[in-house]
């Protein structure tokens, strides 16, 4: 199975946030290469929020080109089989994080974002991985740093879609 079909299947099943979802698919049934970072109307990206419940925090990137405190995430690569694996693979590659485990049920939330040209738009799919009791990290060269926040403090380091992600995540668990 090709990488958008799963992205596809993916959305269909994916509960909640009905408009924004269809607004995914659509984008997508429009776009063949949808999938890409090449596709400058937008395309779709797979984050993870790394998080340890057992200490109630959450581990942040500030960003490097956006110089904001955010999830892992990042653009689909052609080696992703599934849009699981592509936010696993990130979430690892951006917090140096060995043994990370995507919470089950698929994506907790979806966050379309408008980004700087040349592109116009990411569509996010939104995972939480859960990180293990002995976790370390280190920063990526995507990233100019990576720390740990408790729950309360999200808020107040960074913008509301992470916020609303933190929110969703702590629900489903």
């Amino acid at each position: 199975m090709s990488l958008y079909d799963d992205a596809v299947l993916v959305l269909k099943g994916y509960e909640g946030q009905e408009e924004l979802r269809q607004a995914y698919l659509d984008h997508l049934a429009a776009h063949p290469d949808g999938m890409w970072k090449a596709c400058e109307d937008g395309h779709i990206t797979a984050s993870a929020l790394v998080i340890d419940p057992s200490r109630g925090r959450v581990l942040l990137t500030l960003h490097k080109k956006m110089r904001m405190w955010l999830q892992m995430g990042g653009h689909c690569e052609p080696q992703d089989t599934s849009l699981r694996a592509a936010a696993l693979r990130e979430a690892t590659e951006e917090s140096g994080v060995a043994g990370l485990t995507l919470l089950p049920g698929g994506p907790v939330r979806l966050d379309r974002h408008p980004i700087p040209p040349p592109c116009h738009c990411h569509f996010d799919v939104q995972y939480a991985a859960l990180a293990p009791p002995d976790a370390v990290h280190t920063i990526s060269d995507e990233s100019l740093d990576l720390r740990w926040f408790a729950y309360d403090e999200v808020a107040t380091v960074a913008d509301e879609s992470v916020v609303r992600l933190l929110e969703a995540t702590r629900a489903r668990l």
